[in-house]
């Protein structure tokens, strides 16, 4: 398997400009896919953004999830810079300041480098975490197998010495459950990269979309509700 990971050709990451099309298809699909969701009774949920971006990016699910009735909420940490030490302890802040307003644990969703840093505060705070979506994160070899790795190189990072970071801190299991979308058709990281093969609960959702699309596809849209309320009936008071 680790043979074959490598990160998305250049070809693929030009299938990135899809995404216009899956912004028109949600503008016009949007309606319905909010009449056949199921809805929330007020569940809290933080969704993380990938890197490069800020909560501006994740506006269209957040609204989505809101018109459901979630108590959703963007992380509020501005841009994600990718400097994951740092941004673990910080999400990890907003997870148990949110768990603790709402006396619920939280559903934490992200996006790409945003669901890695989501799964490691899961890691830490199995007690104020429900659950763990993650759309397309690469939860092996980090930035190794993504289009973001020559950024990694030209800032002085060593992606072998991250890959073996990332390996160390699995040898403490994530305990709660994780539902890990990703697409084949992804032209920012590889989508073997997204399979975990080391979570005791772990399930996985492919779905077609570009990396773009998956915080703007009606097909993303759907899953990410059908998962949210499939954990509801499981949800308990936090301790």
């Amino acid at each position: 398997m680790m043979d074959q990971l490598r990160p998305p050709s250049p070809v693929s990451i030009l299938g990135e400009a899809r995404i216009v099309a899956e912004w028109l298809a949600l503008r016009f699909s949007l309606p319905l896919v909010k009449r056949t969701a199921p809805r929330s009774s007020g569940d809290p949920v933080l969704v993380v953004p990938g890197f490069g971006t800020d909560d501006s990016w994740t506006a269209s699910l957040r609204r989505f999830l809101g018109s459901l009735g979630y108590d959703v909420r963007g992380w509020g940490l501005g841009r994600n810079h990718g400097r994951v030490p740092e941004l673990i302890p910080r999400l990890a802040e907003q997870t148990a300041e949110l768990a603790g307003a709402g006396g619920r644990p939280v559903r934490l969703i992200g996006w790409s480098l945003g669901g890695y840093l989501a799964r490691e505060v899961a890691r830490d705070l199995t007690d104020l975490v429900h659950e763990v979506i993650t759309l397309g994160s690469p939860v092996v070899g980090g930035p190794k197998y993504t289009a973001t790795a020559p950024w990694y190189v030209r800032r002085g990072y060593d992606l072998d010495e991250i890959e073996a970071g990332l390996e160390q801190r699995e040898s403490v299991p994530i305990r709660v459950p994780i539902r890990a979308v990703y697409s084949r058709s992804d032209g920012v990281v590889s989508w073997q990269a997204c399979i975990d093969h080391r979570s005791p609960n772990v399930t996985h959702h492919p779905v077609v979309s570009s990396h773009l699309g998956l915080v703007a596809s009606p097909a993303v849209f759907r899953i990410v509700a059908r998962l949210l309320a499939d954990s509801d009936s499981g949800s308990e008071a936090c301790h």
